[in-house]
């Protein structure tokens, strides 16, 4: 459907928050008017595939998030790594622009050439709707994520 280009070509655990990436979409399936529209919303939804995970490397029981044994073993599903069976990866990213089949994010922790499957308006009805609780190995893991800090 769509490749993400990123100046990011390898797998990283951190630094996503400022990355930029354009998301090309295939003009033998697409044109512009099937992006008519999204430049109303300051942020999508990005379904990508996680195409260079190796198979030996993919999780499906439990493990130390990012391999620290000061963190709890968690399951796969309680997790956000990219070693997941299913191997798709979906983030919430800022929409920079949109211009004929490129849409133009900040934000998205997707390697150059990543395969995308779907992009969707976010829209904040979608959004978490009551309190949203995490633990605090997760509130660690994810405080570096978007910043170079």
């Amino acid at each position: 459907m769509a490749v993400v280009r990123s100046s990011i070509s390898a797998p990283v655990d951190n630094i996503w928050g400022d990355v930029r990436a354009k998301i090309e979409f295939d003009e033998t399936r697409f044109g512009p008017q099937s992006l008519t529209g999204l430049s109303d919303f300051s942020h999508v939804e990005v379904i990508f595939l996680l195409d260079r995970v190796p198979e030996e490397t993919v999780e499906t029981g439990a493990r130390h998030p990012r391999g620290r044994s000061d963190w709890p073993l968690t399951g796969i599903f309680a997790q956000r790594g990219r070693n997941r069976p299913n191997r798709i990866g979906a983030t919430v990213c800022r929409l920079l622009n949109v211009e004929n089949l490129t849409v133009t994010v900040e934000g998205l922790d997707a390697i150059d050439g990543t395969p995308v499957l779907d992009l969707k308006p976010y829209l904040r009805e979608f959004g978490p709707r009551g309190e949203v609780r995490q633990p605090l190995w997760a509130t660690e893991l994810m405080s570096r994520y978007w910043s170079r800090k």
